[in-house]
């Protein structure tokens, strides 16, 4: 097993380009090709997680925040960030991030979240644009069949809860091949027309490469004709931050302690208490002051984040309560969501190497302290 095999196990649970612009995520330090001895998961990425990595064997860090943002011009240790670095290289230790692929999965930051809390019902707060993707293709009819079940085996097809979902059309389509052609219908240099069907899909964007090479290698045209355009269309299972419903509405009061009982928080910042019950809630772990507007409109009773500023508060305009429980407390389990994930996957992977462990980081690198 090496570090390629767990990236592409990673991507599968988290494809990058869900990934926000802003964010540095995929391996970020280390040599793909390198076999894996053990993984460490945590949460940052700080030189005691390299040290904690060391001692246990860990040749590979599996991080959820990245160490590296921006671009670094030195190497000299006059950071943290450097000091990090420099002794994961010098340690040759991999570094992986996964950060907003993650915030941005169905089952990501803030499904854990979510079942943390025992919300049910659950939908995107705020839905990712520009995720699903539309090809059409046009195809000789009596190979439709095939080529369309070649796009479906590759993930094409796919809208919520069904599969195999296309359109075709019947048509009747031309050409004329030059003196370099070698068409697989037709004659070089005549004009050939074959009934063809127009099939169209849509599909997730990170299914694109394997889709075209199914598409390729399907089609008995030498040369295929088909386009493809991305959508408007809001992405239902792909976004940030996620809707919820308690089974019976609480008391508002007695939800508090109950976030602060299932989260193992010490305290909550919030704005003023509107609601006397809460049963609908909206949560996004990490910084999460950009949906305020999203929750309102989605009617919640609560809006569950971190990082707010002063200002934010009033945002809630006696519409929703909001509730800033801290950056590190909103993502903590987010460790034990990769482990689980991480540990099935070499199990399947090769019950042989189960020697390879998987190990949560018990270093706590939450830079708040409460006093």
């Amino acid at each position: 097993m090496i570090v390629q095999d767990v990236m592409e196990w990673l991507e599968e649970l988290a494809p990058l380009k869900y990934a926000e612009d802003f964010d540095n995520v995929g391996l970020l330090v280390g040599n793909r090709n390198a076999e894996v001895t053990n993984i460490l998961v945590s949460l940052d990425t700080l030189e005691a997680v390299v040290d904690e990595a060391i001692a246990h064997n860990c040749n590979l860090i599996v991080s959820f925040h990245p160490i590296i943002f921006s671009g670094l011009k030195k190497l000299n240790g006059n950071s943290y960030v450097e000091r990090t670095v420099i002794k994961a290289i010098e340690h040759k230790i991999a570094i992986y991030a996964i950060h907003t692929a993650l915030d941005n999965h169905w089952n990501g930051v803030s499904d854990v979240l979510c079942k943390a809390l025992g919300l049910n019902k659950r939908q995107i707060l705020v839905p990712k644009q520009q995720t699903i993707h539309k090809l059409t293709t046009f195809v000789p009819t009596k190979s439709a069949e095939t080529v369309r079940d070649a796009l479906f085996a590759a993930g094409a097809g796919n809208i919520g809860n069904y599969s195999n979902c296309s359109f075709n059309s019947q048509g009747l389509g031309s050409f004329n091949g030059n003196e370099n052609s070698n068409p697989t219908i037709g004659k070089k240099g005549e004009t050939h027309f074959e009934e063809e069907t127009q099939i169209t899909v849509t599909y997730q964007k990170h299914l694109e490469s394997g889709i075209l090479q199914n598409l390729f290698k399907s089609h008995p045209y030498e040369e295929v004709a088909y386009e493809i355009i991305t959508l408007n269309n809001l992405n239902q299972h792909i976004g940030m931050g996620m809707i919820g419903e308690l089974n019976e509405p609480i008391h508002t009061t007695d939800f508090f302690n109950h976030i602060k009982q299932s989260l193992n928080i010490p305290v909550i910042k919030h704005s003023q208490l509107c609601k006397t019950q809460i049963r609908r809630v909206a949560v996004l772990g990490g910084s999460g002051s950009f949906a305020i507007e999203a929750a309102k409109r989605a009617k919640v009773d609560l809006f569950l984040t971190s990082d707010l500023k002063y200002h934010d508060y009033f945002k809630s305009e006696d519409e929703i309560i909001i509730a800033d429980i801290g950056h590190y407390e909103s993502e903590q389990f987010t460790k034990n969501y990769l482990v689980d994930f991480l540990s099935k996957k070499i199990t399947n992977f090769a019950p042989a190497l189960q020697q390879s462990k998987v190990l949560i980081s018990t270093t706590n690198t939450n830079p708040v302290k409460y006093f």
